[in-house]
């Protein structure tokens, strides 16, 4: 049974906030160490300390503040997905310096909406002028690669979304970018960090089931059901490398294999639904796993009514079933059962989620709520020099695994994915 301290200081963890940069931030301009940016307080766990601080909307001492300069700067290309970026980073503490998109329009009412003075069309352009210390990458596919590289040959932290790149050799280069300039390299798989699938997580790595038999695994929507839907990227197989796979399917993979280990192999089979269409609207798709364990899923944008994924993981000792229904109440914070022995699943009693900071807006929700820890796990990681987690290691991953689903598709045969 968990302590109340616990408990309280599980709570409180995503509104964890660093106030102050490592050396790496001040490298690249000599700026002077920073001061915290306001009151501190410490919640103490069964283990040790979680440093909390209070944001400046609870009031802190005039005394205690910082002055904006002092921030961690970032700067965000790419604005669908790039918007929830602002929040995350925001209630991080940070500063964000410049936008981009390639419409100028578009991206000054975004940053009138924040207050942001950095606007800009050409992603270079931003790199070079706004000179950011974390570069957020929220652009379609084919741009990853080369944005990254420019950030990392800049000195810049880079947070890129999912999936990593076009395919496993432009995910190898941003990798090897990384690790040649020394700088933290993050896949945004915020799915990870619902409250449920970490309690998830925990009791998979506690061995609450025992050996693992196999797993079920579900990712729908149906935003793209209808023919009428406009084209977009995402159903450009060009511009999007993957479809549903890759948008939805990604994250599925990399919540399999974050939590009951690697995938071996795959064989798939992946549907368009209308034909101006090139890229997968659904995908099911047959896995192993390096310890012999059973995978399956199914994903699909073309699901009417669906707005929801899961994972189900049965073994020699109990089984544990993660649901998320988005558009209910607190979605955010998603749905665990569990069993043991011969008993049913049961609800499990998970710890309280973020507080979306009073917004109602999807967006800036999922940045408050999801996106915000990925943004404090990377600002912890510059700080400290602990390796990230998710890494673009693990977007390389699971991009070999996006690769060889496409390819079993196309051959109907099982392929073995690239170690």
């Amino acid at each position: 049974m968990r302590t109340l301290a616990w408990r309280r200081s599980r709570r409180c963890c995503w509104s964890v906030r660093f106030c102050w940069l490592s050396s790496s931030f001040r490298s690249r301009r000599g700026r002077a160490a920073v001061q915290p940016t306001s009151r501190q307080r410490f919640v103490w766990s069964a283990d040790n300390p979680i440093e909390e601080r209070i944001s400046e909307t609870q009031h802190p001492k005039d005394e205690e503040k910082v002055t904006v300069k002092d921030a961690p700067t970032v700067g965000i290309i790419g604005l669908g997905i790039g918007r929830a970026h602002i929040r995350a980073f925001l209630a991080n503490g940070c500063r964000v310096v410049g936008l981009c998109q390639r419409d100028e329009g578009a991206v000054r009412k975004v940053a009138a909406q924040y207050g942001i003075d950095g606007v800009f069309t050409r992603w270079e352009e931003l790199i070079e002028r706004a000179r950011p210390d974390i570069v957020v990458i929220a652009t379609p596919p084919p741009l990853h690669r080369d944005i990254a590289l420019a950030a990392f040959a800049a000195g810049a932290h880079v947070l890129c979304e999912k999936p990593l790149a076009m395919n496993l050799d432009e995910a190898r280069e941003m990798v090897d970018a990384a690790a040649k300039h020394r700088r933290v390299a993050m896949t945004c798989f915020n799915w990870r960090f619902t409250v449920a699938m970490e309690e998830m997580n925990r009791r998979l790595k506690e061995g609450f089931v025992g050996r693992v038999f196999h797993v079920s695994g579900r990712w729908h929507a149906g935003f793209a059901a209808d023919e009428k839907t406009p084209v977009t990227w995402r159903m450009d197989r060009e511009q999007a490398g993957h479809g549903a796979m890759g948008d939805m399917g990604v994250h599925l993979v990399d919540l399999v294999r974050w939590n009951v280990g690697e995938i071996a192999s795959v064989c798939a089979h992946m549907d368009v639904a209308y034909p101006s269409r090139s890229a997968d609207d659904h995908c099911s798709l047959l896995a192993r796993l390096t310890s012999g364990a059973l995978v399956v899923c199914d994903i699909s944008r073309v699901a009417r009514g669906a707005a929801e994924h899961g994972l189900q993981v049965f073994g020699s000792r109990g089984s544990l079933a993660y649901r998320l229904q988005r558009g209910t109440p607190q979605w955010f914070k998603g749905e665990l059962h569990a069993a043991e022995g011969s008993a049913m699943l049961a609800p499990v009693a998970t710890a309280e989620p973020p507080d979306p900071g009073g917004t109602e807006d999807p967006m800036e929700v999922m940045g408050s709520t999801l996106i915000a820890p990925v943004a404090a796990r990377l600002l912890d990681s510059i700080r400290t020099g602990v390796a990230p987690s998710p890494s673009f290691d693990d977007g390389l991953r699971a991009q070999a695994v996006l690769d060889a689903v496409f390819e079993s598709a196309q051959r109907k045969v099982w392929i073995d994915v690239v170690a």
